[in-house]
This record gives structure tokens, C-alpha cells and sequence, in this order.
């Protein structure tokens, strides 16, 4: 039986990426001025899924809006809610077993990011007939991760969740393959955990002791896990890096004496104006407007967004800004509609408007 579905994380609250996510949905947040949760539908897409089920938070509109029904990827995409509110990533495939029924399914947690595609991975747990295939990444904290246990021949005995002293480096990726029917007989026979949620790796656990069969692999290439501010900006830069250097094209109008260099995208209706440098890998969206500024590297700029004197590298910016500073930001999450100005007069005091966790160096 093929794996023809998929079910997609599209909920949560995101506080750690507060206060960006209190207005947008974080799966929503462009990356390669992209939103994210596109990334991982087209990984998907390329996996041979025809049918994507994404969990959405309670009265949640802004996801349906944006993706729509999957025409433009030509699958079949319905959303649901977690219903009960939430309780854990394990929890979202469950509530979606109606969809699943028992057919092998792809479970794709939308804020990992990977670079390559998934064909490899499907095409072994096809091959070998795995009950489950895991996807394991070499990290930095693998405290924060689930991390398998290995005995001496190499097999996997479980999966630690968070373990505060980890046997290894490998950390569980959001990106899971299951065979027919086992995901929901693994979860009818797990309990919360202590911090009240089902936790994946106890299913996983579950499989793997009662002897089911249990591939795995290791990301060679490239994954991360988007949960903090940094993490944004790491996977926006490789994305950047590697995107085809013929998505890279010029639309707006450029002044002649505008100096770019490296992949450089435009978008129609944007506007480059004299005095302006511009180092690739870098995207302008649509009917932006700068003058006098240099931007890049590694660098997305929302449509709609004006930028004046500011030198900025390393940072998103979102749409309808207006960043008006002879100032230089680095490394920085701009959400929608921000104005950053400087005033000419720094005795009279600066005015500023400010959400909960903002974070500002002046």
C-alpha cells in the first residue's frame, strides 16, 4: 500500500517566537519570503502525497486563507482542529484518524525545515516494509530533542524525550513515516506524560518494544527545527542559499546607478532607487520601495515595505514596514506593518509602541 497521505502540524501558539506570533500564525512566517508550512507541503508533494490533513488552532482562518484547498499543488488539502485543546504532537495525528483510517500516512511537523527531498526515505520504508521510519539530525542540544537509545548491535530500544543527560547527539526530526494502521494502536496504549501531553517518542517507544519494524535514517544534508528567533533566521539564510538561481529575477524598476551583486530577486511594482547596494542571496517582494540603503546578505524583504538609509543584513522583514534609520540591523524579525524611524532630535525623547518580549538595542 503506497503512502498517498500526510497529516501536517498547523497549530500551537508559538510563545517563544513572541512577540512576532501573536498577530500571525508561526507556520505562516516566510521563509525565502515563502511561508513555511509552503516548504513542508511541497516536501510532501514530492514524497508522492495526493491527500494533506493540517491541524489548525480553534477559529483559525488565517492557514485556510493562504493555502486554500491544494489546487495550487494539485493534492487535496482539509483542515481540522485539535480538539480538547492542546495536548501534545502525538495528540494531532490522533484526533486526525478519521482521514487516516489505516493507510500508511506521512506525519510532518511544518516548522522543521529540511533541504533535499523525501523520495529516499519513502522509497526504503516501502522496500524494507517498516511499520515506522524515523528521521534522526545531528544537533547542538540534543537535551531538547528526542534522542534514540541504541544497543550494541545498532538497533534502536527507545526513544528519550528530553533526556537531561543525552546518549547521543541525534536528535528526532518532526518528519515520520508510519505504516498501516499503527500509529493509533501505539497511541491507545500510552499515557500523558508528566507535563500533561502524549508524547510522540512514547509511541515510538511503543513500537519499537513490542518488536514492530522500525527503520530509520540520518539527515546528511540539512533539517532544522524553527523554534526560537535564531532558528528563523539559520533556515531562512540556507533556504536563500540554495534556492535555483533561476527563481532569481529582476521585475522592478532599478535605477541605473543601484549596485547589485549576487542572487538578487525583485518583485513586479518594487521600486530601487539611486544609492541603494544590494549582495545577494536576497528576495524583494512586490512593490517595495528602497532608497539610499544597502541590504544582504541573506536578506528577505516583504511586499509592500519601504526602506530608507538603513544598512541591514541577515533579517526578515515582513510586509508594509517602514524602516526610515541611518542604522545598521543585523540578525533581525521585523513583523508586519513595523515602523522603525530615528528621530533628528534624540533630546526630545524617543517614542515607542511595544508588545509583550520585543526586543530592541538602540
Amino acid at each position: 500500500m503506497k503512502l498517498r497521505k500526510a497529516v501536517l502540524t498547523g497549530g500551537g501558539r508559538a510563545t517563544r517566537l513572541y512577540p512576532i506570533t501573536t498577530t500571525i500564525n508561526k507556520h505562516l512566517l516566510p521563509l525565502a519570503n515563502k511561508p513555511m508550512i509552503f516548504h513542508a507541503i511541497e516536501k510532501a508533494v514530492e514524497a508522492g502525497v495526493t491527500e494533506i490533513f493540517i491541524n489548525t488552532n480553534p477559529g483559525e482562518t488565517e492557514l485556510q486563507k493562504y493555502i486554500g484547498d491544494g489546487g495550487h499543488w494539485g493534492v487535496k488539502i482539509t483542515f481540522f482542529e485539535q480538539t480538547g485543546g492542546p495536548q501534545g504532537v502525538a495528540h494531532i495525528a490522533k484526533v486526525a484518524e478519521r482521514f487516516i483510517g489505516r493507510d500508511p500516512f506521512l506525519f510532518y511537523f511544518s516548522d522543521n525545515v529540511l533541504l533535499g527531498n523525501l523520495k529516499d526515505m519513502v522509497d526504503e520504508f516501502h522496500r524494507n516494509r517498516y511499520d515506522l521510519m524515523l528521521a534522526f539530525s545531528r544537533v547542538d542540544n540534543p537535551e531538547h530533542f528526542g534522542i534514540p537509545l541504541f544497543d550494541d548491535q545498532g538497533k534502536i530500544q527507545e526513544i528519550l524525550e528530553k533526556p537531561q543527560n543525552p546518549p547521543n547527539n541525534l536528535a528526532q526530526t518532526g518528519i515520520i513515516l508510519y505504516g498501516p494502521g499503527v500509529f493509533f494502536e501505539a497511541f491507545n496504549n500510552i499515557r500523558k506524560s508528566a507535563r500533561g501531553e502524549y508524547e510522540i517518542s512514547d509511541v515510538h517507544s511503543y513500537l519499537i518494544k513490542n518488536n514492530y519494524r522500525v527503520g530509520h535514517r540520518e539527515i546528511t544534508g540539512w533539517w532544522k527545527d524553527t523554534g526560537q528567533p535564531r532558528d528563523i533566521l539559520v533556515a531562512n539564510q540556507l533556504l536563500l542559499e540554495h534556492r535555483p538561481e533561476t527563481e532569481y529575477t529582476l521585475r522592478g524598476d532599478i535605477h541605473p546607478n543601484a549596485k547589485l551583486s549576487g542572487q538578487v530577486q525583485v518583485g513586479t511594482g518594487s521600486q530601487i532607487g539611486p544609492g541603494v547596494t544590494i549582495r545577494g542571496p536576497v528576495i524583494i517582494a512586490e512593490n517595495c520601495l528602497l532608497e539610499d540603503c544597502a541590504i544582504g546578505p541573506h536578506v528577505t524583504i516583504g511586499a509592500g515595505t519601504e526602506i530608507r538609509r538603513a544598512k541591514i543584513e541577515h533579517s526578515i522583514i515582513l510586509d508594509n514596514c517602514e524602516i526610515d534609520a541611518d542604522m545598521y540591523l543585523k540578525d533581525s524579525l521585523i513583523g508586519k506593518k513595523a515602523r522603525l524611524v530615528r528621530k533628528p532630535e534624540l533630546d526630545s525623547g524617543r517614542q515607542m509602541i511595544m508588545g509583550d518580549k520585543t526586543i530592541v538595542e538602540v
